[in-house]
């Protein structure tokens, strides 16, 4: 994997993890196990890691970053150093800063994970291949709900995510499991 790559972490908070304990429907019930790996594996390859999370202006949304739900969970904790962007809508490209972070650090891929996938996961994803950037998607580090269907019921936590993985794979980057990724990594910085 080329130097010009990075791991963009999407909205790893503590409200995802509330979410889940509420008994929500969720696919990639993994997600979180396979987000530290990666973050591991880019960190002891010398590879940047970023870290992009929201600040919701609602005052009723837990994804807020002046309350507990909204500090980032355990497995995507930034570590010293590491850049991390507050956004207030969707993309993780507006408003933040992160583009212009990006270009100076030369990264022209991006690797991305989190969640939520049908969200800001793939409003991000989209933004960054409309901004030239080469897209990952890590498939199985995506956190993915189940939705309220526009006609009524229930959209399945797998059919959501399979249709934002298979819409983006189609027109914006390329899907891929972390073990893919983690693949294309060297085992450690060179020396």
């Amino acid at each position: 994997m080329d130097q010009n790559t990075a791991l963009l972490i999407v909205d790893m908070q503590q409200e995802m993890a509330n979410v889940t304990a509420s008994g929500r429907q969720r696919a990639n019930p993994k997600a979180e196990e396979k987000i530290a790996g990666l973050a591991a594996a880019f960190r002891a390859a010398g590879r940047p890691v970023v870290h992009v999370m929201h600040d919701d202006p609602r005052p009723e949304s837990g994804f807020r970053r002046d309350l507990p739900s909204g500090q980032p969970m355990e497995c995507a904790m930034p570590a010293d150093g590491e850049a991390v962007f507050w956004k207030t809508g969707s993309s993780g490209f507006v408003g933040t800063g992160l583009e212009q972070h990006l270009r100076d650090g030369g990264i022209s891929r991006l690797v991305i994970a989190g969640g939520v996938a049908a969200f800001c996961v793939n409003s991000t994803a989209r933004s960054a291949a409309n901004l030239g950037f080469e897209i990952q998607v890590v498939e199985d580090a995506l956190i993915a709900f189940s939705l309220p269907a526009r006609k009524g019921g229930e959209l399945d936590a797998g059919q959501v995510l399979e249709v934002t993985l298979s819409a983006l794979h189609a027109g914006f980057g390329t899907v891929l499991p972390a073990s893919e990724i983690l693949a294309q990594l060297p085992a450690a910085a060179p020396a």
